[in-house]
């Protein structure tokens, strides 16, 4: 029945600075943007490699995330990586905090944590 994760669509606070996040920063190729002039909103859709879309969306005055980590709801998305370590690295060199990397203790595969400006947890994980 369910062929795969077709989107990920996430809410931000300030559109400007989320989408230099997510282009700029994490470098993700825009596929269309969207004003909505009747919600006062904003939609950008982003390419993730060849497979996934992410939704980014405005709207006025979002509530905020309750609680972290562990809120009920999303708690993360999680990106695929060939090197942990190097992709840790070019998001330090372009100035995001990045968690000490991990070792999954089921996989014995390597991942950390960084976060969206938003503070939505984002992981690299190494395959």
């Amino acid at each position: 029945m369910f062929r795969r994760v077709h989107h990920i669509a996430v809410i931000c606070s300030d559109y400007t600075r989320s989408k230099r996040f997510y282009v700029e920063t994490l470098g993700f190729e825009i596929v269309r943007e969207v004003h909505r002039q009747e919600r006062g909103s904003f939609k950008l859709d982003l390419k993730v490699g060849n497979s996934y879309q992410i939704e980014l969306f405005s709207f006025p005055d979002p509530p905020r995330r309750l609680s972290f980590p562990e809120a009920c709801g999303l708690r993360h998305i999680a990106f695929e990586v060939d090197d942990v370590q190097v992709a840790a690295r070019a998001l330090l060199a372009k100035g995001v905090q990045v968690e000490p990397i991990r070792v999954d203790e089921f996989t014995n595969k390597r991942f950390t944590f960084f976060r969206d400006p938003d503070n939505l947890p984002i992981e690299i994980y190494e395959e």
